[in-house]
């Protein structure tokens, strides 16, 4: 089968969707399969383009048997909605313009969180007469509405209005996420041509390993109970929380046998690097963005991981990627997330759920959990045991099924 993926996040960025979608298409090339995808030069999150690569109209390389094919875009930082959606529909409009190039396809996959990949890979496929497969990583733009980055608006009505034509003239979905398919069926998506394939971890870099002792010195976190948020730092993850946390271990008896990690980068990094050193907050550390190659070695560093969402009913939907690779490092989770990925959390046993945007909460699990090393290896235990669930080998099979099936449906 010849698969045709679009999508505008691809290693070497490390965010969920380049992870996602470069694990699945190489498990499919494995398979035999001739895979391309079509993507825009590296440089998420910053908006600068990795080194070894420009942003050139064509681009080609071989990753691991897929061929991808990078194209131009509007490069810019992720902050400011606008530029951002110009980013979005510069690679939309190159996408189309390239596929053309790639002479046969079976079918066209297309992957959000922003839609304007999706629009593309409709474009495309109704140019090549092939079924179109629209992956759901995001309700978007709702979203958007839910973080206050755009309220409601004559442009937010017309592009959900395009969302919803999306749904509908898509040959197959993918979601991520149970609760995604229930929300498409309620507003009106055929919930048969829906299927679910959720997020997972490659068990074959995210396992158990000693805490580097190279970074242990560099980070000075000898005897230290390490806590970590590892992802973007953007409007979504009101990881001001975090930071409160921090100033609050300070009038905790012994609070300064913790330290916190905030690892990666995000429209939000400047203001929380100010607001921590404003509040000479030196039990929290900063770290930029790691390349792929080295996120295990900072996973190793925690102790404990950190996950955390706004407080809006949009991300009781969501299953955040970094819960998975929590369970392969057995790293327990306290998890700030309400809704479906907390439901995964408490049935595995995998770590603590408390209500986001509740620092005092925060602080109270993670404070008990220190002192209590029982619970904690047993926690240890079940995310060690529970990780083998959610194998992203397996979940690609699963994908790849789905996708061999759709491509077999006629098209008119």
């Amino acid at each position: 089968m010849k698969i045709l993926f679009l999508t505008d996040n691809f290693p070497p960025e490390v965010n969920a969707p380049a992870s996602r979608t470069f694990e699945h298409c190489r498990e499919w090339a494995n398979a035999g399969h001739d895979v391309t995808v079509i993507t825009c030069s590296p440089n998420f999150p910053k908006g600068k383009v990795f080194a070894g690569y420009k942003n050139k109209l064509w681009q080609r390389e071989i990753m691991d048997g897929i061929q991808v094919i990078r194209v131009w875009s509007y490069i810019t930082s992720n902050s400011g909605i606008k530029l951002r959606i110009l980013d979005y529909m510069s690679y939309m409009v190159s996408a189309i313009v390239a596929a053309p190039f790639v002479r046969r396809a079976d079918l066209v996959i297309g992957t959000s969180p922003q839609f304007f990949t999706a629009c593309a890979a409709y474009v495309v496929s109704r140019v090549k007469r092939k079924p179109f497969v629209f992956e759901l990583r995001d309700i978007w733009p709702e979203s958007i509405k839910a973080v206050g980055a755009m309220k409601d608006s004559a442009v937010i009505r017309m592009l959900e209005r395009l969302e919803l034509y999306l749904y509908r003239k898509a040959d197959r979905i993918v979601s991520v996420t149970n609760a995604f398919k229930s929300t498409l069926i309620d507003r009106g998506v055929d919930g048969g041509k829906i299927s679910v394939v959720t997020n997972g971890v490659d068990l074959t870099r995210f396992h158990p390993r000693p805490k580097d002792p190279e970074l242990t010195a560099s980070l000075g976190l000898e005897g230290k109970f390490v806590a970590g948020y590892i992802g973007t730092h953007g409007m979504a993850h009101a990881l001001e929380t975090i930071l409160r946390v921090a100033a609050l271990l300070r009038d905790v008896p012994g609070g300064d046998r913790f330290r916190i990690l905030l690892i990666g980068d995000g429209a939000q990094k400047a203001a929380l690097e100010k607001q921590a050193s404003e509040e000479n907050l030196d039990n929290l550390i900063f770290v930029d963005s790691v390349p792929k190659d080295e996120v295990v070695r900072y996973w190793s560093l925690l102790d404990v991981s950190i996950i955390h969402l706004r407080k809006t009913d949009l991300f009781k939907t969501v299953i955040p990627s970094k819960l998975f690779e929590g369970m392969g490092m057995g790293v327990p989770v306290l998890h700030g997330v309400a809704g479906e990925s907390a439901e995964i959390v408490e049935r595995e046993g995998v770590g603590i759920v408390f209500e986001p945007e509740n620092a005092e909460a925060l602080l109270q699990e993670l404070t008990s959990l220190e002192q209590d090393p029982a619970r904690y290896d047993d926690l240890r235990a079940r995310c060690l045991l529970a990780a083998p669930n959610y194998q992203r080998n397996i979940l690609a099979g699963n994908m790849l099924r789905i996708l061999e099936e759709t491509a077999q449906c006629p098209q008119v």
